[in-house]
């Protein structure tokens, strides 16, 4: 799927959040740019799952080194990252 634009990779993942971490109604909408860390939304487990996420997704590995908050920690993090590894 390395055809996926930004939009489709922030789409897909906030779906994929929506369903795996936010569990209800009440869930408070979070902009792309938020910290899945600083909104409590994902602990370190769920990062785990996130890659792993990813990784069977769009047919990349995440390396140690890139699992840093700077590559992970929001939509927009998200995005560039595998636009990044995408290209």
């Amino acid at each position: 799927m390395s055809t996926a634009t930004t939009q489709d990779i922030k789409a897909a993942t906030r779906r994929f959040i929506a369903d795996n971490f936010i569990m209800g109604s009440k869930a408070k909408p979070y902009a792309d740019g938020d910290s899945f860390i600083d909104r409590h939304i994902m602990d370190s487990t769920g990062f785990l799952e996130l890659i792993t996420h990813l990784e069977e997704t769009y047919g990349i590995t995440v390396n140690d080194e890139e699992m840093v908050p700077e590559n992970l920690d929001s939509l927009d993090a998200i995005a560039a990252y595998m636009a990044h590894k995408l290209a």
